[in-house]
């Protein structure tokens, strides 16, 4: 068996770093074809370096003539491709039709769109491709016949105890609700007087997860958990009456199915991002994926609660968007990207995320998302809101 072409979309974040660590395991399986990141040249010239990709994507100019520079003078030949157009290039390569989507926010939204319309193993870890356009996505997958493996752990735990044969996209029979596991991030036991003096820094610290800056934070708010809310109604076909969430501290169980006979199946294992990454990979088989064996004895009980939507409104704002539908979501995503990068920069305080989130909400009217134009403009209309709440603020 030949090895698999594979392009790594966001290789220079933690998605990619695990990714290629999966990858390096089994050379005799798969390949690295390409590499795509945003900005990060240092990084991705030295990824390049060890992997020898065919094919290097940066979106930004001049960083990628910066990556260009560092490649010929290491002597490497990889070819290196600009902006988003050369995102959307890697994303459909022949070569490489397995695809990993892990550019976080709006930005990976294009590349995972092509990605889909190509026909790729599409892993999707750019939740916001589903929450800005999800049904745009999974027309362009039905169209082409791609196929989509959720990475979120969350969603991936849910995969795994889907009922066998059930399709992306369809809801299946038998099934009561699904309930997607929360950490609660590092502010759970914390008063609102606090949340509204809560730093960066302290944001950033989860407590079981290593992750980057934006998703830290969202799951400070568990904006993280609403915009898996919106991502599961799309990926598993459930209203949303029938997606719920409920906090789960030790991060050990990360999704469970409840079907109407009674039975409820979790899918447990360490908090390692490699495990829903080799379950993708080389799905419908296993890989060994470098993680660490759960010690159930040590691990001691599992706790459950229902998360507190009046100290974190974000996750109300985002069942919200949900249950509007359209281009709801877009605006929340939006919204939010603008308002988390305001409070990281020091010019918005945390709880004034979810303000900021709420009244943009209010501006916008939640339309149908006919197509990506729409959706772009929408996301562009939503981000020149949120600034001026921002600046208001």
């Amino acid at each position: 068996m030949s090895a698999v072409g594979v392009a790594v979309l966001g290789s220079t974040g933690t998605i990619g770093d695990n990714t290629l660590d999966v990858i390096s395991q089994h050379p005799d399986r798969f390949r690295v074809v390409a590499l795509g990141a945003q900005r990060n040249h240092v990084k991705l010239l030295q990824q390049c370096e060890q992997y020898r990709p065919t094919y290097a994507a940066l979106a930004e100019g001049q960083a990628a003539r910066e990556l260009e520079q560092g490649l010929r003078a290491a002597g490497l030949n990889t070819e290196v491709l600009v902006g988003e157009a050369g995102l959307a290039q890697i994303a459909t390569l022949k070569e490489a039709p397995y695809v990993m989507a892990g550019i976080v926010g709006a930005a990976g939204l294009a590349s995972t769109l092509a990605a889909a319309r190509a026909g790729q193993r599409l892993m999707i870890a750019n939740k916001e491709s589903l929450v800005m356009a999800g049904p745009l996505l999974m027309e362009e997958a039905r169209r082409s016949g791609a196929t989509l493996l959720p990475i979120d752990s969350e969603h991936n735990a849910i995969f795994q105890c889907w009922p066998a044969g059930a399709v992306i996209g369809e809801a299946p029979r038998g099934v009561r609700r699904i309930l997607l596991t929360a950490s609660g991030g590092p502010f759970l036991d914390w008063s609102a007087e606090d949340l509204a003096k809560a730093t960066p820094e302290q944001a950033c610290k989860h407590p079981k997860w290593v992750m980057g800056r934006k998703i830290s934070v969202d799951s400070a708010t568990l904006m993280n958990k609403g915009l898996e809310v919106i991502e599961a109604r799309i990926l598993f076909g459930l209203p949303i009456e029938q997606v719920e969430v409920v906090v789960h501290r030790q991060s050990l169980v990360h999704s469970l199915v409840e079907y109407v006979d009674g039975s409820m199946l979790a899918q447990l294992g360490s908090p390692d991002m490699r495990t829903p990454i080799a379950h993708a990979l080389a799905w419908p088989e296993r890989i060994d994926s470098g993680v660490q064996s759960l010690d159930l004895a040590q691990a001691g009980g599992l706790e459950f609660e229902p998360p507190d939507v009046l100290r974190f409104p974000c996750l109300a704002l985002a069942r919200a968007a949900a249950a509007a539908g359209g281009l709801a979501p877009a605006v929340l995503n939006a919204a939010n990207e603008m308002a988390v990068a305001a409070f990281l920069e020091g010019r918005l305080n945390f709880t004034g995320i979810a303000a900021v989130i709420a009244a943009v909400m209010d501006q916008l009217p939640a339309g149908a998302a006919t197509d990506l134009p729409s959706v772009l403009a929408v996301d562009q209309e939503a981000r020149a809101l949120a600034l001026r709440e921002i600046a208001g603020a």
